[in-house]
Order: C-alpha cells, then structure tokens, then sequence
C-alpha cells in the first residue's frame, strides 16, 4: 500500500483535511525551497560511494529508505502506544529478532530502539549506576569516548584500562584494577571505532564472574558480525561475539550495519527485571493500553516511529542470519582482508594491525628509519590526494597512534620525534567495497609513491 493509498483510505472515512491557508505553500516555491537545497547538499563528500572509505558513514537500503518515508506519511511517536500502535509493535519484534541474534532469550529481555548508540550506552551505564551504587565504570582505552562523557553526566567514577599493542582491553591490566573492588561495571568494546578491535570478551567475563561485577558490551559498530562467529571468517574474534549472550547489557546501532538511517540505535538487557529502575507516571500518557508502552522502559520520550519500521522491513529482506544480513557483513570482511592482503604486499604501505573487522589502519613508510613527524606529514599528503574529486579519488579518515601503537617491525624503523603520529584509516563497512578494494588500493600506493619525502 503507498501512502497516498492510505491517505486516501482516511479521506474517504473522515473526509477532506481542511486547508489551513497559514501552513500552505505553493508547488512553485517548494519547489524553488528544494532546489536550493539541493544545491546546498552538494557540499558533501560521496558518502553513499564506495570511493568512499572513510568514517562511518553507509547510506541506508533503498527499501529502508522507503519504509522511513512512507511511516512519515504518518509521523507516529513510539513513546506511548496511542502515538504510534503499529510501529511499536514494529520495534517489538525488531528488539526480539535483536534478542535472539546475541543468544538472548526474547521474552526475558528488556530492550528498545533508541536515537542513538550514545542514548542506547548511556541507558546502560545508568542502570549499571542503579545496580551498583558508588562504584566504578571501566572501559578500555580505545574504547568510545562517550562511556566517559556520559559518566561525567551520571556521577559516576571513570576508569580507563590500558590496550594491548593491538587495540584491545589488556585483562591483566583489568583483574588488577578489579583486585581494588571498586569496579561495578567493565565496558566491552566489540569493535572499535579506531581499529575495530574486538576486546576479548570471554576472558573480560571469567574475570566478572571471580569479581561479582557487572560486563556491558558496547557493539554499537560491530554488533551485526554476531551474525558470522563460527562460520570460520573473523578469526579469534569468533569466541567474542559467540560470548555476547552472557553479558548483561548490549548496544549495537542498526544505523550503521544494519543498513538503517541515522536516529536508530539499540539496548538490551539480559534480565528484563531492570525494567523497574525505568518506572515513573505520566497522568496524561499511558492510557490507551495495560501493556507496557515503550515510553515506559525508555530514558527518552518522542521516538521516531518511522525508524523501527524502516528496520522491520529491513529485516524482512534481510533477516537477521548468516545468510541474511550476514552475507552483507561478509562482503565487507572481505573487503577489509583483501585490502590488508594487498598493502601487506606493498612496499610503501605498512599494516598497523590485522583487521579484526572491516576496518583498515596502515601507514606510509620508506626503507629507511623514519622520524614520526615526517610519517605525519606524508599522510596528510595521501590523505589531500585522495580528496581530489577526479577519477583517481579516494576518501579515507586519518588515526593518531602513539609510538607504543605500531607493531614490533615498524617501531624500531620509526625516530620519536614526536608524542604521536598520524597513520591512514579506512572503513570498509559497504558491501560494495568488496568489488572495488583492490582499484582503491591502487589509487592509495599510487598517491603514497607520487608524494613521498
């Protein structure tokens, strides 16, 4: 059914909207107000491109596209069920096909759409704060800044625990802060935003359950690979995601692999019981229904309903198995281990790390030992080479590393003459990039030969 089919349902019934002359606008100048915006948007790099290969940025599915804007035909609010009935039970089954991907148990699991993984981690942090009053919330180093930003809101003591060389939690680092008993909380990352470096969460879980404390885990990036453990292409990050069911809190954002538009992140709960710390009244909201409005298990009030219709239909093409939206996810894995392939190869490109994900970080390097800050340089030169918008472009983020950062074979060629250097990042997250990783490799060595010191 289109929209203007369902429009025209509730015109036949109730007849004409009246027209209110203060709202209208006439066809000739919304069109003049679009066409100047689309002139404005021009200002943008080819987000929706696989040329594309920088910060997180994937253009939803067309059909997510077009589930979005025909629930705007109706602008339905997923707080209270009289503000959007059909699209919350959307969401419903959305959080119990979620529930099931990590190995929870749907009817035991408390969970919502959110507007965002920063919304979605704050929640969990909140609750971690409830459950453990006065205690500390730790998460690694490369963790996301928000889990300190949002302790900062909540009063809550931060801890910082230092990284392994290659991005993850250091466990002995984390049982000797736990040897204090402070700790309430420890974040799990599952797929950093700098290196998509997955922490090693069975080993961050045995320490939780010796320690009585309480494991989140942020998969806001690489929450969705949950759908590939086991089917033999992440590696040692199998284990990680095969462990997600016995955290006590997830996040994963569908805005980013699960091919949604932003404004749609997620949180569960293993156990549905912490739902009483949500508990409040509103006299004027929570009639229409004796089942629990989702405004209800929620920190946030308006909800765009048109996101968990979006993501429901989503998950009708694509569900949420390894042949769904896990053949997509396989696709930028492969992407990210063709293009580790070939700058392993390559003599002027250097790996910082094996990707664990479908993020690459490498850097420009010569023979010779090199000072950091002559590395800096170079990439930036990479960096403004590939944003040229000509046939050779490509579009890649940059990654500032300690010198501690960069792998045995690298450090000792590098001459400190800096605290940090400035290395080369790219995302693969698009399912495209697997048919173009290695022309983007050529453009890259090509760019890092022609502005080499």
């Amino acid at each position: 059914m289109t929209a203007e089919a369902i429009l025209d349902e509730w015109l036949a019934q109730w007849g004409p909207i009246p027209a209110d002359p203060e709202i209208a606008i006439t066809e000739e100048r919304s069109a003049s107000i679009l066409a100047d915006l689309a002139g404005r948007l021009t200002d943008n790099y080819p987000f929706p491109h696989p040329v594309y290969a920088g910060q997180m940025l994937k253009p939803p599915h067309p059909l997510a596209a077009a589930a979005y804007a025909l629930a705007m035909t109706i602008n339905p609010n997923n707080h209270a069920l009289d503000g959007g009935p059909a699209t919350a039970a959307l969401e419903r089954e959305c959080i119990a096909a979620l529930a099931t991907m990590v190995g929870y148990e749907p009817a035991a699991t408390l969970g919502h759409l959110t507007s965002s993984g920063t919304i979605a981690n704050l929640e969990a942090l909140w609750i971690a704060r409830e459950l453990h009053p006065g205690k500390v919330i730790a998460s690694s180093a490369t963790a996301h800044y928000t889990h300190g930003r949002m302790c900062g809101v909540l009063g809550v003591r931060h801890l910082i625990i230092p990284c392994t060389s290659d991005g993850r939690m250091s466990v002995s680092a984390l049982e000797d802060q736990l040897q204090t008993g402070e700790i309430g909380t420890i974040v799990a990352t599952l797929g950093t935003t700098a290196l998509g470096a997955v922490d090693d969460l069975p080993a961050i879980l045995a320490l939780a359950r010796r320690y009585g404390v309480r494991v989140h885990v942020d998969a806001a990036y690489g929450g969705f690979f949950r759908l590939l453990a086991g089917v033999g292409c992440l590696g040692e990050a199998d284990a990680a995601f095969l462990a997600m069911a016995e955290a006590d809190s997830i996040v994963i954002d569908p805005h980013k692999h699960g091919l949604q538009p932003y404004g749609c992140g997620s949180v569960l709960f293993r156990d549905a019981g912490v739902g009483r710390f949500y508990k409040h009244d509103s006299p004027y909201t929570y009639f229409t229904s004796d089942e629990l409005h989702l405004g209800e298990i929620s920190l946030e009030c308006s909800r765009a309903g048109a996101a968990a219709a979006a993501f429901w239909a989503t998950l009708q093409a694509f569900p949420l198995t390894p042949d769904g939206l896990g053949s997509l996810l396989k696709r930028t894995r492969q992407a990210a281990l063709q293009m580790a392939e070939l700058i392993d190869q390559s003599q002027t490109l250097h790996l910082l790390s094996a990707p664990e994900l479908d993020i690459v970080c490498f850097l420009p390097l010569t023979n010779g030992p090199m000072a950091m800050t002559t590395i800096s340089a170079w990439t930036e030169r990479i960096f403004a080479a590939g944003m040229r918008p000509d046939a050779d472009a490509f579009y890649l983020a940059k990654l500032t590393v300690e010198r501690d950062q960069l792998p045995d074979h690298i450090r000792e060629r590098v001459q400190v003459d800096a605290p940090t250097t400035t290395i080369l990042r790219s995302v693969l997250m698009k399912p495209e990039h697997a048919l173009i990783a290695g022309q983007l490799f050529k453009r890259i060595e090509a760019a890092a030969i022609a502005t080499a010191p």
